[in-house]
């Protein structure tokens, strides 16, 4: 997708919002995507629900791609051998934050927690100096 579409958007977020709270009210949970998945490893009986959210996420991105493969188009010219160090410091900064910005950005601010605005805006503001050092480095600068 080129260009900004606010329906689209709407439509995303409030689906977003929606699974959030259907989890909330029906599991108890916040819908953390790290913390979901760190709860995999736990040592717990609490796996049944996480496999079935993660599932769940991969099949309906899955079902959004066949039934609008226009609306998608793929990353070129990202060099693949970034990918690993990148997915690990993500994971690190999901760890050294508390969560990820799926947890702070849609469920604690749901919840008008202050560490998950401070920790929401530090998201975007890391992601802006990274966006636009990224920039300079793919032109060349």
């Amino acid at each position: 997708m080129t260009e900004f579409t606010p329906v689209s958007a709407l439509a995303g977020g409030m689906l977003i919002g929606l699974s959030a709270t259907v989890l909330l009210l029906f599991n108890g949970r916040i819908a953390g995507i790290s913390g979901i998945v760190n709860g995999l490893f736990a040592a717990d009986d609490d796996r049944l629900w996480r496999v079935l959210f993660l599932v769940s996420m991969v099949l309906s991105a899955g079902l959004a791609y066949h039934l609008t493969p226009l609306a998608f188009s793929l990353r070129e010219g990202f060099p693949l051998w970034w990918l690993l160090p990148s997915g690990f410091l993500v994971g690190f900064g999901t760890r050294m934050g508390g969560g990820c910005t799926s947890g702070h950005g849609i469920c604690g601010l749901g919840r008008l927690s202050k560490r998950s605005l401070v920790a929401t805006a530090s998201f975007f503001l890391v992601g802006l100096a990274t966006a636009s050092v990224s920039a300079l480095l793919m032109a060349g600068v």
